[in-house]
């Protein structure tokens, strides 16, 4: 995957959101924090803050972890539910990104971060 552009990393650097797994609720993290991609759309990367998403070297299946169980869905999850509807809609006409949120906030519930 492509490198994180220097404005947002910077951004990252400054936000407490960063600094812990966002799917830690579910217990199992191990390793470093990383920064997950979440989203993809048209074959490339969403450059956006909300679809930067902090996950455990174990969530994110890097490092040591590599070959092990990659948590994309709740990763999806996380990213989704920091967009706005507006955001949302910007990205795409042909994916329903609303619809798709609503159906992981059924299955993990509505993330507190």
């Amino acid at each position: 995957m492509g490198k994180i552009p220097k404005k947002f990393k910077e951004k990252i650097a400054c936000d407490e959101f960063y600094e812990k797994c966002a799917i830690r609720q579910f217990g199992g993290c191990q390793g470093r924090i990383t920064i997950d991609h979440s989203l993809i759309f048209g074959g490339r990367q969403i450059e956006a803050m909300w679809n930067y998403v902090p996950l455990c070297a174990k969530h994110h299946g890097v490092d040591q972890f590599s070959g092990g169980k990659v948590e994309k869905e709740k990763s999806h999850w996380i990213a989704l539910n920091r967009a706005t509807d507006e955001e949302l809609k910007a990205k795409s006409k042909a994916v329903n990104y609303i619809h798709e949120r609503n159906r992981l906030n059924k299955i993990y519930g509505t993330p507190n971060f």
